[in-house]
């Protein structure tokens, strides 16, 4: 089967690709990026670059010696430079590059080399180290790529032969499934090989990307915070409180263990970050938090797909990451009484959302509005819904909007 197409990530590559910075793309383990660096391997040949011009590499494969380095690898590409035309442009492209001991040397050699573009993936939130990137400060391009957003998934089940009675239950296994590319190798309606494919993922992230990088010594400690704050995404989360909880249900750990752990998860790009942002006059000398995971299949994992109780808490995980694979940045609007769910950030752009389930009820509708009214700025306003009744506009020039509608927009 053919790739299916991500324009969202192709587009902006093949607009970077021949500029000098080094293409950087970062995201959680298994959510397409090296499927999109394969594409941008045959775009490249596509263009009449000559195949022995281009020099690529996945890290995951078996024959990549165990404990591999940055030796090895400079021996690998040396072995492809004496065959190349002089003078021509190359294209070095290095799939989880993060697994190559101190690769960092050799790609700091290729930038410098004339003509030598270089694109790399890593699902690490620190694929540049401090020492590349005092080298190369300021000269890359990162581009964020997330699992499929409701707008890809669509294009994913059209091309794989996914159908739905409607585009209402389409949503309703997004929510539920999350949007990992992978999980259209499986006929649509085997559920166990989706759970175990997710489950797969988890373990891979939780037990390569979090535990063993960063010497996690408690791993019954870190399954119950991962769970804990899974769970919890959507409300305002204390790390001391946290920490007291588990203590209570007999797994004692400290503040700190529990902040190093939530460091370790932002690190794998499996969980994000979304502070508060006063608004209104509010200052907010220590802001704090809400965190969502990268994919709400994930997030149903930890619970087995039973929980029917968050479908709110699900629905603002779809929205924030949706907003953030617009390239946002997703802040928590905190008013003087009240908040606004998300203040949605982009160069000289400013948007504000509130998401509900529904606003047919007129106690929830005045709700959702009083946050918004009480923002005395010109900048847009919108209330998502689940059920997209009541959509149009207020006579305050608030939006009222399906939130499928939207994540098609």
């Amino acid at each position: 089967m053919e790739p299916i197409r991500r324009p969202r990530y192709e587009e902006p590559l093949l607009k970077y690709l021949n500029l000098p910075e080094i293409k950087i793309l970062k995201g959680v383990r298994r959510c397409g990026k090296s499927t999109l660096l394969t594409m941008l391997k045959n775009s490249i040949l596509e263009r009449g670059v000559p195949k022995a011009q281009v020099f690529y590499r996945s890290f995951d494969e078996y024959e990549v010696p165990i404990g591999a380095d940055a030796a090895w690898l400079k021996a690998q590409l040396d072995e492809w430079l004496v065959r190349v035309v002089e003078g021509e442009p190359l294209y070095v492209l290095l799939d989880e590059v993060q697994t190559i001991k101190d690769w960092e040397d050799v790609v700091r050699r290729l930038y410098k080399r004339p003509r030598t573009q270089v694109v790399l993936t890593g699902s690490n939130a620190h694929l540049l180290s401090s020492d590349l990137a005092t080298h190369i400060s300021g000269r890359y391009i990162e581009l964020d790529v997330m699992p499929l957003q409701f707008d890809e998934y669509r294009t994913f089940c059209d091309a794989c032969g996914w159908s739905f009675a409607s585009d209402a239950a389409m949503f309703e296994a997004f929510l539920a499934y999350g949007g990992m590319p992978g999980l259209f190798q499986f006929d649509q309606d085997d559920l166990f090989g989706k759970e175990k494919m997710l489950s797969g993922i988890f373990d891979t992230v939780v037990m390569n990307d979090v535990a063993l990088r960063t010497s996690v010594s408690d791993f019954d400690l870190l399954s119950k915070l991962i769970r804990y704050v899974f769970s919890t995404s959507g409300n305002l989360f204390s790390t001391k409180k946290v920490a007291d909880a588990l203590s209570a249900a007999g797994k004692k750990t400290a503040s700190e263990t529990v902040e190093s752990y939530l460091t370790a998860l932002r690190d794998a790009l499996v969980l994000s970050e979304c502070e508060q942002f006063g608004l209104a006059g509010k200052d907010i000398l220590r802001p704090q938090r809400k965190f969502y995971p990268i994919d709400n299949g994930l997030r149903n994992l930890t619970s087995g797909f039973q929980s029917a109780a968050d479908a709110g808490f699900k629905l603002e995980c779809l929205v924030y990451n949706q907003l953030r694979a617009r390239g946002y940045d997703v802040k928590v609007g905190l008013l003087l009484k009240g908040e606004v769910d998300f203040v949605a950030v982009r160069g000289t752009e400013r948007s504000y959302y509130q998401v509900a389930l529904s606003v047919v009820d007129d106690g929830v509708l005045e709700r959702e509005k009083a946050s918004l009214e009480a923002i005395d700025d010109s900048f847009p306003k919108t209330i998502l819904t689940l059920d997209g009744l009541r959509s149009g506009c207020t006579e305050t020039g608030i939006r009222i909007e399906s939130v499928l509608k939207w994540c098609e927009q």
